[in-house]
């Protein structure tokens, strides 16, 4: 028998017995029992890895350990803790008599600045030597200031008067740094608490002809504008400094260039080649509109232009919604974040990445103590030492001048 006829007759076999002897049903079954369902395919919920969840920018810090400044840190933290009492106080202050009824005051959490849902009462207990809460004749619930609290705005007041010319030179550099010499009215009052900027600047600015114009747009804005140019104001804190101690200075910057290993270059020669690359540093009172956009000329200008913004304040500080404000008048772009952490000999960035504070670090000692202070700094101080003052402290404690 040839081998041909032996595989024809075997598979000749084979379909006659598929055809006849294994049904459908039986060839189910028989895969059923070669199925792998019951093999556990997926790692069990408490063998899995836990995903450490991405925190959000409303609380990521943006330093971490080891440049943590616990100093700045808490300087923010003092801001949050005392929210309550500056927003009120500027709210009470433009109110008719400074007061306000209670019941009014329970729906303006974010004018007042207390946390939402919670009663305006238990905020206003907690500084019961600036705010009261009283019947009037008519039967209702209102609240305003304390006799103490009086004298205070009294001297506040006095201040403000005192310190006029300073503001006034600091609206004229404001807007020989800005690109057009002109600024919103309402931009330089929504910032006013920064630069120390009395409430009635708007009424008193009418005083300074030779400085200021004010121009009222189509659209109703109103817009102070330069009148004439001053250089002896057109000269940076930066500049300044350069004069007393141009080795601080030129270390204060740092804007590397790029080159290759081919060069061989050691730390010192390096540190030659990135200085002459750093200097000469721009002006921020030149015209930055005309450089171009992503040049280190325009970096550099951009630099020096928060650098002397925060010269300008109060405590030598800002919160980003402070810069951003002025934004398209000071020629700034939205990578400003990115462009201060890489200068972190001059700059501290504060707080969380959604809401960051910048800090100008040789305004302030080791401590995290303001070397220089304004006398409204110096008041704001004092108010916020009686504010915290609860109970027997502030009853006895005796009014100082």
């Amino acid at each position: 028998m040839t081998l041909f006829h032996l595989l024809w007759t075997k598979s000749t076999t084979i379909s006659s017995i598929s055809k006849t002897s294994i049904s459908p049903n039986f060839l189910t079954s028989q895969f059923r029992q070669l199925s792998t369902s019951f093999l556990v395919t997926k790692t069990p919920k408490k063998f899995r890895k836990k995903r450490k969840k991405k925190e959000s920018p409303r609380t990521k810090l943006v330093q971490t350990q080891p440049n943590i400044n616990p100093h700045f840190e808490n300087i923010l933290l003092r801001d949050t803790h005392f929210r309550f009492l500056t927003k009120t106080k500027e709210f009470l202050s433009k109110q008719p008599l400074n007061v306000l009824r209670l019941d009014d005051a329970g729906k303006l959490h974010q004018q007042l600045g207390f946390p939402r849902g919670r009663k305006v009462v238990r905020s206003l207990q907690q500084h019961p030597k600036i705010f009261e809460i009283y019947r009037h004749t008519d039967g209702k619930m209102w609240i305003g200031f304390t006799d103490f609290m009086e004298q205070l705005l009294e001297e506040e007041s006095c201040i403000m008067n005192e310190m006029e010319i300073d503001r006034v030179n600091v609206v004229r550099k404001l807007l020989m740094m800005s690109k057009d010499k002109r600024i919103a009215l309402s931009k330089i009052y929504h910032n006013r608490l920064l630069f120390g900027i009395p409430e009635d600047f708007r009424d008193r600015i009418r005083k300074y002809e030779d400085y200021f114009k004010v121009v009222v747009e189509g659209d109703g804005k109103r817009v102070v504008e330069l009148v004439n140019w001053d250089p002896r104001l057109a000269v940076s804190a930066l500049e300044k400094e350069y004069m007393v101690d141009e080795d601080k200075v030129k270390k204060a910057f740092k804007f590397p260039i790029k080159h290759g290993k081919a060069l061989d270059l050691d730390e010192r020669d390096e540190r030659k080649l990135n200085l002459l690359y750093t200097l000469p540093l721009v002006s921020p009172y030149s015209d930055g509109s005309k450089l171009d956009l992503w040049t280190v000329e325009a970096e550099k200008f951009r630099v020096g232009l928060i650098h002397e913004f925060l010269s300008l304040t109060l405590e030598k500080r800002a919160y980003i919604h402070n810069i951003v404000e002025f934004k398209e008048e000071f020629c700034l772009t939205k990578h400003t974040y990115q462009m201060l952490l890489k200068q972190p000999r001059t700059f501290y960035l504060a707080g969380t990445e959604m809401n960051w504070s910048v800090f100008l670090k040789d305004a302030y000692g080791e401590d995290g103590v303001l070397l220089n202070k304004d006398p409204q700094v110096l008041f704001n101080e004092k108010l916020y030492r009686y504010a915290d003052m609860k109970g027997i402290d502030a009853d006895n404690d005796v009014y100082e001048t």
